[in-house]
């Protein structure tokens, strides 16, 4: 079983749609704290590293054999945890990818709490590549309260509209897993990239069976 630590329980239905179309079998735990983003946002992803360690022993406890994390603001602290399981944050895939496809990379988030920790996770990529990047970041201000009524169309189309104005990057990074709608309404040449779907697949799932052998008999 996979683990999925959420901070927004419309998270769910996108991870379980992936799993379905590229993922048939794998077995998901969800599990939501909103209130971990709330507390993150407000003092800062290290004061909830208690709380993450304590979801992720009980994810384990209940036979979780890797966990997801797909919040980017407390995805270093789950990642630093020590769980005992592997533990994945979910922008990390596009992180590595961001910096393949060249130096300059542009991030959008819509939660201020965000830009720290994937600005970080980009560096790190960069430095584990050996190649070099200029990170710079914008903040969506206008798009968030759309999520939180639950216009979640008008939150992509803002997100969508700001990804377009980009100039100058290699590579576009949308540092929330909420943002990835906002990927099939922009119109920029820009590479746009979001955790979601790399992220799943880059998380260890259960041991695949080794396929049958042949049987070989001696014949006498």
């Amino acid at each position: 079983m996979l683990a999925l630590l959420h901070t927004s329980p419309l998270h769910v239905p996108v991870f379980d749609a992936l799993r379905d179309e590229h993922h048939p079998g794998l077995a998901l735990r969800h599990l939501v704290h909103e209130e971990l983003l709330t507390r993150a946002g407000h003092d800062g992803p290290e004061a909830v590293a208690d709380d993450v360690r304590a979801v992720l022993a009980g994810a384990v406890a209940d036979g979780a054999r890797a966990v997801l994390c797909t919040c980017s603001t407390i995805g270093g602290v789950a990642e630093a945890a020590g769980a005992g399981v592997p533990v994945l944050r979910v922008d990390r895939p596009t992180a590595a990818a961001a910096v393949a496809a060249g130096p300059r990379v542009a991030v959008l988030a819509t939660v201020a709490s965000t830009l720290g920790p994937t600005v970080s996770l980009i560096e790190e990529e960069a430095r584990r590549a050996g190649r070099p990047v200029s990170v710079r970041t914008l903040l969506v201000e206008d798009a968030w309260p759309h999520f939180a009524a639950g216009d979640t169309g008008e939150y992509a189309r803002r997100v969508a509209a700001a990804a377009d104005a980009v100039t100058g990057a290699d590579a576009i990074v949308l540092a929330q897993v909420s943002m990835t709608p906002a990927q099939r309404l922009v119109s920029t040449a820009v590479p746009v990239r979001a955790g979601t779907r790399a992220g799943l697949a880059a998380a260890p799932g259960p041991p695949r069976p080794e396929p049958a052998r042949p049987r070989c008999d001696s014949g006498g």
